[in-house]
């Protein structure tokens, strides 16, 4: 049996947390989809060469990507669909880290992106990206 406090918060839809969630994730996919247009060389440097066309073509198509999930995660009638799409993001992502992680690092940045144990330390990092946007998509209403 459920209590009226439970149901009133399931009324009221998504709580607070996981809009909080939401739109932290949102944010952080926004900031990074901009900076693929604001510094693309960071991002050049981790396309594998094996990529088709250019390295830049690549790293605007990401942004946009990026952006693109940003704007369905911020809005609560798409975040669902936006989350599973920030989590696919993240999971298409990770070979241009492992690849990254086998060349020995971002070739062609600055100390200490251009290092092997940096580019092998970001590939953990994409587990919780991935299980991050997976519960926003979860939670959504």
């Amino acid at each position: 049996m459920t209590n009226d406090a439970t149901h009133a918060a399931t009324d009221r839809g998504p709580t607070r947390r996981s809009s909080w969630s939401a739109l932290t994730l949102a944010a952080f996919l926004g900031l990074a989809g901009m900076m693929h247009f604001a510094r693309p060389s960071f991002f050049d440097a981790i396309v594998p060469s094996w990529m088709p066309g250019s390295p830049r073509t690549t790293t605007y198509v990401s942004g946009v990507v990026e952006m693109g999930a940003a704007a369905m995660v911020a809005v609560p009638t798409t975040r669902r669909i936006g989350g599973w799409f920030a989590a696919a993001t993240f999971v298409g992502v990770f070979p241009a880290n492992v690849w990254a992680a086998l060349q020995g690092g971002m070739q062609g940045l600055d100390a200490p992106f251009d290092s092997a144990a940096v580019a092998w330390a970001r590939l953990p990092l994409q587990i919780p990206m991935i299980w991050w946007a997976s519960k926003v998509a979860r939670r959504a209403d």
